[in-house]
């Protein structure tokens, strides 16, 4: 299947979406102990479509986190674990004997709950990823800093304060200063995993704004627990339940005329 295959509407097997997929995810299955036979994700099949957001929905400890870290290998980090299955971005399987995790990650970003500044200047913060890969004009990385920081909104609020801590950054404004940091290497896929929960209205609202620029050039996974939010920023949403993949979709259709009736029992509040 090549990167341009479309998108089908698992809840409606005969309905094609007309988008191109990025991400593809086929029988995939993780266990927390490798030795163990319980499954924290189980047979989930995905296809992730390209420059779109894509919102992973579901209860505390339903998986959504640890199947956002396949997707960049981040999962690799625990130790005694065990992945069976298939992760292809742009057709190629990351899981693959010989691939780069590494090189993949500079590919695939993320953005965690928390905000994790550096303890160094906004500068250094936003040029730590392009030093690492081999970057050290200073004219060069003086660019990368500014256009990142400027595809997050923040360029404005901080073009004169570079060499402060970002330590001293607002709650909001540390994070949107970690989707710049993660922008400066040049990904083509985003992971956000509840960007906004430690945030209050208004920053909520800056980081929301702010996704919906950024699916212009960037394909966009985000974990978060608030319906609201998944039906303001997402055009599809997956909905997963103990370790399963229930039902995904249009967001529209997840949260107006889903499939499933367990799905609809979560976006209308019955349990979780």
């Amino acid at each position: 299947m090549s990167p341009s295959a479309k998108i089908r509407d698992t809840t409606n097997k005969g309905n094609t979406m007309n988008q191109s997929s990025k991400i593809r995810v086929e029988h995939l299955d993780f266990y927390y102990d490798k030795e163990s036979d319980v499954k924290t994700l189980k047979d989930v099949n995905i296809t992730i479509p390209e420059n779109q957001v894509t919102a992973l929905i579901g209860p505390s400890g339903c998986g959504k986190t640890t199947f956002l870290k396949t997707l960049n290998r981040m999962i690799d980090m625990v130790d005694n674990t065990r992945l069976e299955g298939s992760v292809f971005i742009d057709g190629v399987d990351i899981y693959r004997d010989g691939s780069d995790a590494t090189e993949l990650r500079k590919k695939v970003g993320m953005v965690f709950q928390k905000s994790n500044p550096f303890p160094k200047s906004i500068f250094d913060n936003i040029a730590y990823g392009p030093r690492i890969y081999g970057e050290s004009n200073k004219l060069n990385l003086a660019h990368i800093v500014e256009e990142s920081l400027q595809k997050a909104a923040l360029w404005n609020e901080v073009k004169d304060r570079l060499n402060e801590s970002a330590l001293g950054l607002s709650g909001g404004q540390q994070q949107r200063l970690c989707i710049a940091r993660a922008l400066a290497v040049e990904p083509n896929i985003l992971l956000m995993d509840e960007p906004a929960s430690a945030l209050d209205p208004i920053a909520t609202t800056k980081i929301e704004e702010l996704i919906f620029q950024l699916k212009k050039s960037y394909t966009i996974v985000i974990v978060t627990h608030n319906m609201q939010q998944a039906a303001r920023v997402s055009d599809y949403t997956a909905f997963f339940y103990l370790g399963e993949l229930i039902e995904y979709a249009t967001t529209e259709k997840i949260f107006t005329n889903p499939s499933m009736k367990k799905t609809e029992d979560y976006v209308t509040g019955r349990f979780g």
